[in-house]
């Protein structure tokens, strides 16, 4: 069980975008953050600013991600050289991949990244994916998990798909239904969700046995 093992690693990803089309190489990623665990230990934290020409960020994008040009500006660097940083952690099968709605919104932002700099999407990396909006459903539906990892993820890709009236499973709720302090007003700033995602992750690992 994840609970007890203290040497898994684990990276935890969010990516903050102009907009929430997922087909649209306009879809700039533009905020990468990440975290780097050994069981409950944080190592390492990244939060990067992704420098592109043109940046063509909706207004309901900038409203809830407090968008700053100017700050975009100062911290924004090459879009290759952090791509590669962050994938060397990503495509290391020794990593547990931990994020919100990872299946249904960041790995094909990543796909979008990977086109913009002439790289094929490669979605490989998702059978290690651990996607905490899935595991939340799962929880209130009382669904236990399979334990073989290639059902694993074709469970949480299930649960993905499923909708149920007042189920709330967003990271705001969960950090209210596990009472963990957070600041509402720096949701939505990868950095800031990543920290509290992982925080979610190790509350979700004392629920389920996975």
């Amino acid at each position: 069980m994840l609970r007890n093992n203290k040497n898994q690693k684990y990276i935890c990803f969010d990516f903050e975008t102009c907009n929430l089309n997922l087909l649209s190489l306009e879809n700039k990623p533009w905020q990468l953050s990440y975290i780097i665990a050994q069981g409950y230990k944080i190592l390492e934290e990244h939060d990067c600013y992704i420098k592109w020409d043109n940046l063509n960020i909706s207004e309901e994008a900038k409203k809830i991600t407090r968008f700053d040009y100017g700050k975009y500006a100062r911290l924004a660097k090459d879009p290759v050289q952090i791509l590669s940083d962050f994938e060397k952690y990503l495509y290391d099968e020794d990593y547990i991949i931990i994020g919100q709605n990872l299946l249904g919104f960041d790995v094909y932002i990543h796909g979008i990244y990977r086109k913009l700099l002439g790289k094929k999407p490669d979605y490989s990396y998702t059978k290690r994916i651990y996607d905490t909006n899935c595991i939340a459903k799962a929880l209130k539906k009382d669904m236990k998990p399979p334990s073989n990892m290639d059902d694993l993820i074709r469970w949480q890709y299930r649960l993905n798909d499923f909708r149920q009236k007042n189920m709330r499973t967003s990271i705001k709720a969960q950090l209210k239904q596990y009472k963990i302090d957070f600041d509402e007003n720096k949701l939505h700033d990868s950095i800031y969700d990543v920290r509290m995602n992982l925080k979610i992750f190790y509350k979700q690992l004392k629920q389920v046995d996975i």
